[in-house]
C-alpha cells in the first residue's frame, strides 16, 4: 500500500476506529465535542484525489459513504447531512459523513464555520443513542 510518512492519514487511524478494510477505514472523529455524529471514511493508500481511484474503486468508496449516510438518516434523524472530501489541510483521500441538526453549535453555517450557539448539556446528550450503539450500526452496515 502506498503511504507517506508525514500523512497525518497514513500514520494514525485518523478518529476512534469503527470499522478497516483492505481499502479503506472507518473511523468517528473524536476532535470536537461539537459534533459527536461527525464520521469519516479514509482511503487506505495515500492518494490525494477521488479521481486516482480505478472506477470500481470509486464505487466501492462511494457506496460505503452512501450506508454511513443511511444509517445516520435512519439513526438520527438529522436535519440534513453533510457529505465533504476537501483534502485542503491533509491531502489525502477521505470523506466526512456529517449529521446536523438544526439545534447544532454552527448550524446552518458549516462544521468549520463560525458557531452561532452553545448547545445546553452538550450535543452528545442530544442524540437518540449512545455513540458506541450508533458506531456498531455504522459497521453493520459497512460489513
Amino acid at each position: 500500500m502506498n503511504t507517506t510518512v508525514d500523512c497525518p492519514l497514513c500514520s494514525n487511524a485518523g478518529g476512534l476506529l469503527v470499522l478497516q478494510t483492505p481499502k479503506w477505514r472507518v473511523i468517528r472523529s473524536t476532535d470536537d465535542v461539537n459534533f459527536p455524529a461527525f464520521y469519516r471514511l479514509i482511503w487506505q493508500a495515500h492518494l490525494a484525489e477521488f479521481s486516482d481511484l480505478a472506477a470500481d474503486e470509486r464505487s466501492c468508496c462511494m457506496e460505503a459513504v452512501v450506508r454511513i449516510e443511511q444509517v445516520l438518516r435512519e439513526a438520527l434523524q438529522p436535519t440534513k447531512i453533510n457529505l465533504a472530501t476537501l483534502g485542503n489541510v491533509v491531502p489525502h483521500l477521505h470523506w466526512h459523513v456529517i449529521a446536523r441538526f438544526d439545534w447544532d453549535s454552527h448550524f446552518p453555517n458549516p462544521v468549520w464555520g463560525t458557531a452561532r450557539r452553545e448547545v445546553s448539556g452538550g450535543a452528545e446528550a442530544r442524540l437518540p443513542l449512545p455513540l458506541v450503539d450508533l458506531d456498531r450500526r455504522v459497521a453493520l452496515a459497512l460489513r
